[in-house]
């Protein structure tokens, strides 16, 4: 019999699981930490039709030491946060839109204070940032995922904002991060930063972008930085009135800024394009006079809780993504790009990875979800509250064009995958898929592991936890060696 499924509904409980269950067998030295951070409602949204995006963060862990798991989740103790459990309620309104808030939260001239830092990870100098592109990041404690505070860089950190998908250049192990809206909100202004290994911050480059914009991620390559700009925009004006920080504008062109790592405010360039979303990014290349750049793209408005600008409803067809290959030339004399679609016939979801031990390099494989129609879903299992459903993960190889993929099973949902390299040394691809799944018709969470070479074999083991943890935005695997957890 099919049943309402509430997977979705809010957890508001922290947690701690010691020896999970595990089905079938850990790989042999996979050591370390699948580290995710994504959204749950503390207290309900003051606007039912705002942005998931404005969830009260919330950071868990699956500890991985000798074919052991061990399962850690707490809340991201923002001020934001502190604030509503001292008032009992929800004091936020739209999302980064502190004009809809309560007045003693507003602070409109400090916007950073009211982020939720629910949406991506990174580590700098033995650090664990949880990061939302809103806000500087906020440190947590590896060990006890308690939240230690925002984090400035010693003070040398000085734009407003962080982005949520900072890169680590493989060779030199150098952070590369930027802030949009750098100087408040709905500036124009744009900083982009490299920081050492050490956590000291090098260099700081100021930029302007052609219109504000959602800078949500980027892409590095090994000479140059890209800096996606499209048609999600806002203005002082349009906060002032109290809406979501956010709507898609469908005539606004898409601009690429090219910037070399070494350059200076005056050497970044911006080439122009149709109107598109790209909210993630998969890699990019220098060869010689061209910068590559791959992507899984949105033909137009991804998301129906940010508006289109022109009033008309969203549209799912639109809203797919479609892994493309763009090519900029850096001798031409227009403002032009080439685009190509490589796998036209498959949309994916665009929370995509590589092996990032060649981020800023030629790459051969990406990473990302998608739904297979061709694989059994059980409907009544699953219950008719679940509409969504990504079953599969893809390990797409971007120069021979072929798919091979992982089948989660019929009453199962993945979430983003991560690619492991089975040791320091591997080849690339040669490694594992890890990501969470959420079982609809048991209730609860699992993390599936499958050998990246052969994905079609299924899952070698997967991690069974005994209720549904928060869903995910984004997810990291960190080594032993990457991070020290004891």
């Amino acid at each position: 019999m099919s049943h309402k499924s509430n997977f979705l509904s809010p957890q508001a409980f922290e947690a701690d699981v010691i020896d999970c269950q595990v089905i079938g067998t850990l790989p042999q030295g996979l050591n370390g930490a699948f580290v995710r951070v994504g959204g749950d409602w503390a207290y309900p949204p003051k606007n039912p039709d705002d942005s998931v995006f404005n969830q009260d963060g919330y950071v868990s862990r699956f500890r991985f030491r000798d074919g052991r798991v061990d399962y850690k989740g707490r809340w991201i103790q923002t001020e934001r946060y502190r604030r509503n459990r001292t008032a009992g309620r929800q004091l936020y309104g739209y999302y980064r839109n502190p004009y809809d808030c309560e007045p003693e939260v507003a602070h409109v001239e400090e916007p950073w204070r009211n982020t939720v830092a629910n949406t991506s990870l990174e580590i700098n100098a033995g650090r664990l940032f949880a990061l939302k592109e809103d806000a500087r990041p906020t440190e947590i404690d590896p060990v006890t995922l308690e939240t230690r505070g925002s984090f400035d860089f010693g003070g040398k950190y000085k734009s407003q904002t962080f982005t949520a998908h900072p890169k680590i250049d493989p060779e030199t192990g150098e952070l590369l991060t930027f802030g949009y809206e750098a100087t408040g909100l709905a500036t124009n202004d744009l900083f982009f930063y490299v920081i050492d290994k050490a956590g000291e911050v090098t260099r700081e480059v100021r930029l302007k972008v052609p219109y504000v914009s959602m800078v949500h991620d980027w892409a590095i390559t090994e000479k140059h930085v890209i800096f996606p700009v499209f048609g999600y925009v806002t203005d002082e004006e349009r906060l002032r009135k109290g809406r979501i920080h956010w709507t898609f504008d469908a005539e606004a062109p898409t601009y690429f800024g090219i910037l070399p790592r070494d350059g200076e405010t005056s050497d970044l360039r911006w080439f122009k394009g149709p109107n598109r979303a790209i909210v993630h990014t998969f890699n990019a290349r220098t060869v010689g006079d061209k910068v590559v750049l791959e992507a899984p793209i949105f033909d137009s408005n991804p998301f129906p809780f940010f508006p289109n600008a022109d009033g008309s409803p969203w549209d799912p067809a639109k809203g797919r993504s479609y892994i493309r290959r763009i090519s900029f030339d850096l001798n031409s004399k227009d403002d032009g790009y080439e685009e190509e679609i490589l796998f036209p016939d498959l949309p994916v979801v665009d929370l995509g990875r590589v092996d990032e031990r060649f981020m800023g390099r030629d790459t051969r494989y990406a990473y990302t979800s998608f739904h297979d129609v061709s694989k059994p879903l059980d409907r009544d299992r699953i219950g008719e509250g679940i509409k969504h459903i990504v079953n599969s993960y893809g390990v797409f190889d971007l120069k021979d064009r072929t798919m091979r993929s992982f089948y989660v099973g019929p009453t199962h949902g993945l979430q983003e995958v991560t690619f492991v390299p089975r040791h320091a040394a591997a080849d690339e691809g040669d490694g594992w898929l890890i990501g969470t799944a959420s079982n609809f018709a048991d209730m609860c969470t699992e993390l599936v592991v499958a050998d990246a070479r052969h994905p079609e074999d299924g899952a070698v083991a997967r991690v069974i936890l005994p209720f549904r943890s928060n869903v995910q935005v984004h997810g990291r695997w960190y080594s032993d060696a990457q991070l020290q957890f004891d």
